[in-house]
């Protein structure tokens, strides 16, 4: 180790529980972040001031205005730009004794042997069931232990899986429901530092191999109330009773999702049989947009009844994310129209 990151870490080196011997094992270790955004950002931050020695970053959004009161990584300059790659450059800044990858891809369960199996410790800060269960069922097939965070509002949860024979996702959550996201629901701007600083705590413990670790047990915070609340849990099936379950998450196999080339063509062929809305907010569609109707995410439910029953009915965003959520509450309502989502 050089002299100057002996003295970068010396607050945390003398600390008897890690030293000399631990600042070695977290430049030695490897960790693969899954999401740059609200839980990713304090998660990389502070593991890459810790020192950890390989960071890998794996996501495949872009910095969006909506992202940046809580999103404390990235500036407005950072607008429209991948957050890995940004991410990446920042951190350098911030550290420039930490091997940083950036991987802007989306997760799918072609890419997740091959990026998972160069690290040995996953942190999982996505915010779908989707890529929860992918992470899962990766992780507990390569033997490899993840720390799971989410976030919802003013409440936020933190929990270690299949680490050393523990219970794994699919031993708390068995069946994917309706996973609260910030995009409909809101989330109080404080609220992922704070679980992210848990979820980043996870990681340097199991690294450092020092403290009990939340395996086993499952954090909830409240932020309003100030509660924490710890629920344990149980492994409730061998890994060969978990892994093959599969999570479909390649994007050209969603039979209900249009590709934009698709979709220029539907417009140019036959622009009277489609119905086009743009789910981002109002500046957004002002700043740029597909065409169509604005109707924001946060509107869609009570908007469905107009809908008319003779068009197809598109929604737009800018990721695929609002629009995909778009499209499921419309399948939900039982409206009678064909309808897909870019």
């Amino acid at each position: 180790m050089q002299k100057e990151e002996l003295k970068r870490y010396n607050r945390q080196i003398i600390l008897s529980e890690i030293g000399l011997k631990g600042q070695e094992k977290l430049k030695s270790a490897k960790v693969l972040i899954i999401g740059a955004g609200g839980l990713g950002c304090p998660v990389l931050q502070y593991l890459v001031a810790a020192g950890v020695g390989s960071i890998g970053i794996v996501d495949n959004d872009v910095v969006d205005e909506t992202n940046l009161h809580r999103q404390i990584l990235y500036t407005m300059a950072d607008k429209g730009l991948l957050k890995a790659e940004v991410a990446v450059k920042k951190l350098e800044d911030l550290n420039p004794y930490v091997n940083l990858f950036a991987f802007p891809v989306r997760l799918t369960a072609e890419n997740a042997d091959e990026l998972f199996s160069q690290f040995d410790l996953i942190v999982d800060g996505s915010d779908n069931f989707e890529t929860r269960y992918l992470v899962n069922d990766v992780c507990v097939k390569l033997g490899k232990p993840f720390v799971f965070g989410s976030i919802f509002g003013f409440e936020g949860q933190v929990s270690v899986f299949n680490y050393q024979g523990g219970p794994t996702y699919r031993c708390v959550f068995p069946e994917p429901g309706d996973a609260p996201n910030c995009e409909i629901n809101g989330v109080l701007g404080v609220l992922p530092g704070i679980i992210g600083s848990y979820m980043a705590n996870e990681a340097l413990k199991l690294i450092l191999k020092i403290g009990t670790p939340l395996s086993g047990r499952l954090l909830v915070t409240n932020v309003l109330d100030n509660s924490f609340n710890l629920f344990r849990v149980s492994r409730v099936a061998h890994p060969e009773a978990i892994i093959p379950t599969p999570i479909i998450t390649s994007a050209s196999e969603k039979t209900n999702q249009i590709s934009l080339n698709t979709l220029e063509g539907l417009l140019e062929s036959n622009p009277s049989s489609i119905y086009l809305v743009d789910v981002r907010e109002p500046n957004e569609f002002e700043a740029e947009n597909l065409g169509g109707i604005n109707i924001p995410l946060s509107e869609i439910v009570d908007e469905i009844p107009h809908f008319p029953l003779d068009k197809k009915i598109i929604f737009y965003c800018q990721s695929g994310r609002r629009s995909k959520l778009a499209f499921d509450i419309f399948k939900k309502s039982g409206f009678k129209a064909e309808a897909g989502w870019v």
